[in-house]
């Protein structure tokens, strides 16, 4: 039987959940600088190996794998820690036990995991994108904001040098105003026509990495790593790389909603993500001081506004015509700002200044610096932790990255509506009674966000 919420449901569902949480305390300490944060990490290998190592000052109480021979290796590493298959078993039991919770898991899961992991007051760090649907991304801006938890995505270029650099160079007016973007990026991941179906290996519960996602038999090509191309558990390339590289015209534009989306691609599959995409958007004009990056004016930003953008991302094989024609080089994947008085390429770890005739600029001449540079992704998260919500910042919390994640996933939702939408962000829904079906999900019983916490 399906579990279909609406929006009102979906989110009040949440919230009455987190409010008899609440009603029933919550643990929450308070850490000095110098104590351990306790973490419960959900996923064990791939992204979460990664964040495991970025939080290695920390102490690690607990781990959930619903692969017992990924848990087991982890175990090797962190002897003492317990070990879980299902983290909604662990997140119950451990709850007094642990200050923060790291979700590495496939997209489908970031939103059950992070929503409950909220609602006991636990610090989150989930990786990119934040949520599988646009509507798991509006209320888990809204779970945070309510518990007050301190919040980071794993968007980990964000602390690289380079990007700060770039926002700096732009926000100082160096290539004048902004109001047009290219973002690209080569990845590709679209799920296989003919798949085989051997039995389930023995290591794996099927049924709990399959988690909201609807009942399929276990075939090849979906964990541990293709899942991403296929629609029940991720969102192609669109959806693994955008965040990343996105962030950096989200941060240096100071970017929120955007008013429409119009995206193209391959013929849609129902059940597989696409080869390629092109996807226009189009954001209003920024007041200065207004929306800007992280919730943290002043810190990370001057956010000086700007007129209206239009924005193309790009994945697969497609690049944009300044690269196609040969007018610029052919840069694997960033981001190009085409302002009125210059046009500026960045990646992660460079930039590359042009003239309005697309002729090189050797010179850079950099502004003063006023966005210091990071501690590190993880450690930003970390000390915020300690701090407390009051006093921690982190760059990309969830206020910042769960906007930065609706606005991608609109991209597959005009593109598998075969639509250009335009987007009401207050009232959550498009104009487009096809497109808003791709909002949300079903979620099989005991999955949903607001299940297991009342």
């Amino acid at each position: 039987m399906s579990n279909r919420f609406s929006r009102r449901r979906f989110i009040q569902g949440s919230l009455a959940a987190s409010a008899a949480m609440t009603l029933t305390g919550v643990t929450r300490n308070v850490l000095g600088a110098n104590e351990k944060l306790r973490i419960a990490c959900v996923g064990t290998d791939g992204q979460a190996s990664f964040s495991i190592d970025g939080c290695g000052s920390e102490q690690f109480i607990c781990f959930a794998d619903c692969d017992d021979n990924k848990l087991q290796r982890r175990a090797k590493t962190h002897e003492g820690s317990k070990l879980y298959h299902d983290y909604r078993e662990m997140l119950t039991k451990e709850e007094k036990n642990i200050d923060a919770v790291i979700v590495g898991t496939p997209d489908h899961h970031h939103a059950p995991a992070t929503a409950r992991a909220i609602m006991l007051g636990k610090h989150v760090y989930c990786e990119k994108p934040l949520t599988h649907t646009v509507r798991e991304a509006r209320t888990i801006i809204e779970l945070a904001k309510k518990h007050k938890v301190v919040t980071q995505m794993g968007t980990q270029i964000h602390a690289g040098d380079n990007y700060r650099r770039v926002v700096e160079f732009i926000q100082s007016g160096s290539i004048g105003a902004v109001k047009r973007v290219h973002t690209w990026v080569g990845a590709v991941w679209a799920g296989a026509d003919n798949v085989a179906h051997p039995p389930v290996p023995k290591n794996l519960n099927w049924d709990l990495w399959l988690g909201a996602a609807p009942f399929r038999e276990y075939h090849t090509g979906l964990h541990p790593a293709a899942w991403r191309g296929y629609w029940d558990f991720g969102g192609g390339g669109y959806a693994d790389m955008a965040c990343h590289h996105l962030d950096l015209a989200f941060w240096t534009l100071g970017l929120r909603a955007p008013t429409s989306v119009s995206c193209q691609g391959p013929v849609v599959d129902s059940n597989r993500a696409a080869a390629w995409n092109i996807c226009d958007y189009q954001f209003p004009a920024r007041e200065a001081g207004k929306a800007g990056h992280g919730g943290f004016l002043g810190e990370t930003s001057r956010n000086p506004g700007g007129p209206a953008v239009h924005l193309t991302w790009y994945n697969g094989d497609k690049r944009p015509p300044e690269i196609e024609s040969g007018k610029l080089p052919n840069f694997g994947a960033g981001n190009l700002f085409i302002g009125d008085k210059g046009i500026l390429f960045a990646d992660y770890g460079q930039m590359k200044l042009f003239d309005l005739d697309y002729k090189p600029v050797e010179k850079i001449d950099h502004p003063e610096h006023f966005i210091a540079n990071s501690a590190g992704h993880h450690r930003e998260w970390i000390d915020a932790c300690k701090a407390g919500y009051e006093t921690g910042k982190t760059t990309c919390n969830f206020d910042y990255a769960g906007t930065l994640t609706e606005a991608v996933l609109l991209g597959n939702v005009s593109y598998r509506s075969g639509k250009e939408i335009k987007w009401d962000a207050k009232a959550l829904k498009t104009d487009a009674a096809e497109a808003n079906k791709f909002l949300d999900k079903e979620y099989r019983k005991g999955w949903t966000l607001a299940e297991g916490q009342a």
